[in-house]
């Protein structure tokens, strides 16, 4: 792609092509930021599922060279190059037939890099460069430190911590004493501080994991849609760690493999930086399904997958399942179980069953707040910190009604009270009457005026905080009400205060 482009979600940079970097877009910039930086940016939105199947034909083309081949990402794939090196001609060879390979293939061009360790040769590949045995420490030191924060490692407060720090590089963090960075930043940081440092993001030794922790599941009937494989794979993946839980140990490396009705084998290795989550593990299934089940015709599968087998293809020490000192009692243990009940659920009632609140950014109480099936990516569409014109300042209801309840607000002589022109009271509301019932009002904040949509004009509109006076012995209450209208004015409840 010759344009520059970007994919947003909530509003900010996840990724960029090359064409839109050399126009200084970088992740995380807001954008509106970005688009001043290059009004010619091509934006479309974070989608995992696209991402995850038109990265499938890459996969496929580096696979066909090179064995091992893992996906971290869709996106991004880590080659050995030891062995496949010395096959080809050496790395710059095996690096010429890799692009060439995936540009006939896919369609699509590719960079390289070559590093020691994932960290150093992400960041390789994103500038085409090749780092010698030995200088990966001297390519790192002169970067930025925002690197850290590569796609799902959330170091995002981390590394805005080192930049209010004054540790602008990679160098410069890698400099400080490690005991030192482990007492100041905790494992987190440690972790970190080892990728600054050119070291791997673990230690070498590793677990091998026994072979009843591979969990194989048959289907019947055979599953041929993306979104039934989305919603099996919550389960599978539960049980999946689960299993790996019971003997104090997490996944880092995932082998997917299928068998379709006609026999076909389907099979990919996913890496992963950080331990799998049951989330991880099940996105990892539904992106792989993507892959193979939406690949174009000629490369998809020729019938359903009647059997898939997750398998731990690399472990280690299950940190999360030590239970914390200031947990008062809860474990991570507890929260698999009630994940795992939550997941059973669903297959009772269905992907809609579970719900869980996340809010969101916006002006009305009631749009900030949307309801996520439990397991979907909990991503927020608008940013809760961007400036809304017309919101409601704090607090905000602690109950926000689903439907708002018709309502009447009147004045000390019993006129009903309306906005002016001014985004004002025609007088101090005195009564609210709610279903023919009439509650005195003993306080009141607001009005607070909504900015009007210039391409969908309507009456003035204004929200206000009324408190009401309690009933018999009961303390007062306070309610959020919205006006409609300077002239036969449309009351409603919105929410109630605690």
């Amino acid at each position: 792609m010759t344009e520059p482009a970007a994919v947003f979600s909530a509003n900010r940079v996840v990724a960029c092509n090359a064409v839109a970097r050399r126009s200084r877009i970088r992740r995380g910039m807001r954008r509106r930021e970005a688009q001043s930086n290059c009004p010619e940016l091509v934006v479309f939105a974070a989608d995992d599922g696209r991402d995850a199947r038109l990265f499938e034909p890459v996969a496929r083309a580096v696979e066909a060279l090179v064995v091992g081949v893992e996906v971290v990402r869709p996106g991004l794939v880590a080659v050995p190059v030891d062995g496949a090196a010395p096959y080809f001609g050496g790395e710059h060879a095996l690096v010429e037939r890799l692009v060439d390979e995936v540009s006939a293939a896919a369609g699509v061009e590719c960079q390289v890099g070559i590093a020691e360790g994932l960290f150093a040769a992400t960041l390789a590949a994103r500038r085409g460069e090749f780092v010698a045995p030995g200088r990966v420490a001297e390519f790192l030191a002169p970067l930025p430190v925002t690197e850290l924060d590569q796609p799902g490692a959330e170091r995002a407060e981390l590394v805005d911590l080192l930049r209010r720090l004054g540790l602008k590089t990679l160098g410069a963090f890698a400099e400080l004493p490690e005991r030192d960075v482990a007492n100041r930043f905790g494992t987190a940081g440690l972790l970190a501080h080892r990728l600054a440092r050119g070291r791997s993001e673990r230690p070498p030794l590793r677990r091998r994991p026994p072979p009843e922790l591979t969990l194989t599941e048959e289907f019947d009937p055979v599953v041929e849609r993306v979104d039934v494989a989305a919603f099996l794979a919550k389960g599978l993946a539960a049980r999946f760690c689960a299993g790996l839980a019971g003997h104090g140990l997490a996944c880092t490396r995932l082998g997917i493999h299928a068998v379709t009705e006609d026999g076909e084998h389907l099979g990919r290795v996913w890496r992963c930086a950080e331990p799998l989550t049951p989330a991880g593990v099940a996105d990892r299934v539904r992106w792989q399904f993507e892959g193979w089940l939406r690949a174009p015709k000629g490369h998809r599968p020729t019938s359903g997958v009647v059997r898939l087998r997750l398998e731990p293809e690399e472990t280690v020490e299950g940190r999360s399942l030590q239970l914390a000192l200031w947990q008062n009692g809860g474990s991570d243990e507890e929260d698999e179980r009630a994940a795992r009940a939550f997941v059973r659920v669903q297959g009772l009632l269905g992907p809609e069953g579970v719900l869980t609140p996340l809010l969101d950014g916006g002006r009305d109480p009631a749009g900030r707040v949307r309801l996520v099936p439990w397991g979907d990516p909990r991503e927020r569409t608008n940013p809760p910190d961007a400036t809304w014109p017309g919101r409601l300042p704090s607090p905000s209801p602690a109950t926000v009604l689903d439907r708002p309840v018709p309502a009447q607000v009147f004045d000390a002589t019993g006129r009903a009270v309306a906005l002016t022109p001014r985004d004002q009271l025609t007088a101090p509301p005195r009564d609210l009457t709610i279903g023919g019932a009439r509650r005195k009002v003993v306080g009141w904040a607001g009005p607070w005026p909504l900015t009007p949509d210039r391409r969908r004009p309507g009456p003035r509109r204004a929200r206000l905080q009324l408190l009401l006076a309690g009933e018999r012995d009961e303390p007062p209450e306070a309610v959020l009400v919205h006006c409609a209208g300077t002239e036969n004015p449309l009351w409603t409840v919105e929410g109630v205060y605690d």
